[in-house]
């Protein structure tokens, strides 16, 4: 009996500390989302707003994956990129609530998977990816890329510093 509500009580702990991580998904889920209608409202593709010496505001579309990696290819690509950003999206979620208490880890987890949710809307309403950070140092431009891209880097970054630190406590 004892066993029983002890197991309760963790399975409750644990799928109330995957709340705030989704919460925080969804933060950056509607960030994106807005961001990415005020350049469709505001913006023709190809407009760009100069901002400062190395930083313009552009209206760019991403048929591909980073970098637009296959871009140029005939369109089977959206779905492929729109299936594996499903499917993080559903890994992603079991791994928040199998790691309700590592605080890191789950706030890598949150911000990719806010991000992946972002682009894969995107996919389905447009067939691309709507992109308008443009970074730039003279002619030489880094790829345009949007909110959802960016927490996906935040995330990237923060799981491997959370793996560098649970390596290094391991030793």
């Amino acid at each position: 009996m004892a066993r029983t509500a002890t197991t309760r009580k963790l399975s409750s702990s644990a799928s109330a500390g995957i709340w705030p991580w989704l919460g925080l998904a969804l933060v950056l889920f509607i960030l994106d989302q807005f961001t990415k209608t005020l350049i469709l409202g505001y913006y023709r593709l190809g407009d760009v707003t100069h901002i400062t010496s190395f930083f313009n505001i552009v209206r760019a579309h991403n048929t591909g994956a980073a970098f637009s990696f296959l871009a140029d290819h005939s369109g089977w690509q959206r779905w492929l990129f729109t299936g594996i950003g499903v499917g993080a999206a559903v890994f992603i979620v079991w791994m928040l609530k199998s790691h309700p208490g590592q605080k890191l880890f789950s706030f890598a987890m949150a911000c990719i998977l806010g991000g992946a949710i972002g682009n894969v809307v995107d996919r389905m309403m447009h067939g691309y990816v709507v992109d308008f950070l443009d970074f730039h140092l003279g002619s030489s431009h880094f790829p345009a890329f949007n909110v959802a891209d960016s927490a996906i880097t935040i995330g990237a970054i923060c799981l491997i510093l959370d793996e560098l630190r649970r390596v290094r406590r391991g030793k």
